[in-house]
């Protein structure tokens, strides 16, 4: 009996999470989380080249955190869908060890409370359509919208907050964005790397 109420308790302790605001002291968590959940390659993607140099949209950058530890982050940032201004929403992610928790759905709906809250009127994301369905993402406003590189179409999916927000949207996703200093950015990846071993 012991056994199962300390099981319970550790989940418990594991499940229990709060978001809040990104702080400039979770970066380098945030980029070992985003390291792990999408590997080396991750710059690399065709949905960085909309977050490349930018800052994201004001108030919303979150944190999942628990026990003072970063466990999860999505960000939004400001784009022109094809002349229409909206919201592109990403990355999400969840660390390994709080999975399945309800961490990431804790997230989005967070995130999409505040974007409708600030009157944006669209959110678009480049991602699978089955998970971001019950967010009520589709691909039904984006067959006219194109990414700055390669995508897969039926990938690129959209959330009006607003009715026909989207409604005219087409052409290239562009960023739009605040730009981020030259010395804020080198400040940042430092912050970011790795410190090496001493020997």
């Amino acid at each position: 009996m012991n056994a199962v109420l300390k099981k319970i308790a550790a989940h418990c302790e594991i499940s229990s999470f709060a978001i809040r605001a990104e702080r400039p002291s979770d970066v380098a968590a945030r980029e070992t989380l985003l390291d792990a959940s999408f590997g080396d390659g991750r710059h690399a993607r065709t949905c960085q080249r909309l977050r490349d140099g930018r800052k994201p949209a004001e108030d919303l950058a979150l944190a999942a955190v628990n026990n003072g530890k970063l466990i999860g982050t999505v960000r939004l940032w400001h784009v022109s869908a094809g002349g229409v201004a909206a919201l592109a929403l990403g990355p999400l992610a969840v660390a390994a060890s709080h999975r399945k928790l309800g961490v990431g759905a804790a997230l989005m709906e967070r995130a999409l409370e505040l974007a409708q809250a600030h009157g944006y009127g669209a959110v678009i994301l480049l991602g699978d359509a089955p998970y971001y369905a019950r967010f009520g993402f589709s691909a039904f406003k984006t067959g006219n919208l194109l990414l700055p590189g390669p995508f897969e179409r039926d990938r690129l999916l959209a959330v009006e907050l607003r009715k026909a927000a989207l409604e005219g949207a087409s052409g290239l996703i562009v960023p739009t964005g605040a730009r981020v200093s030259k010395m804020r950015r080198a400040h940042a990846r430092e912050i970011a790397r790795p410190m090496p071993c001493a020997a």
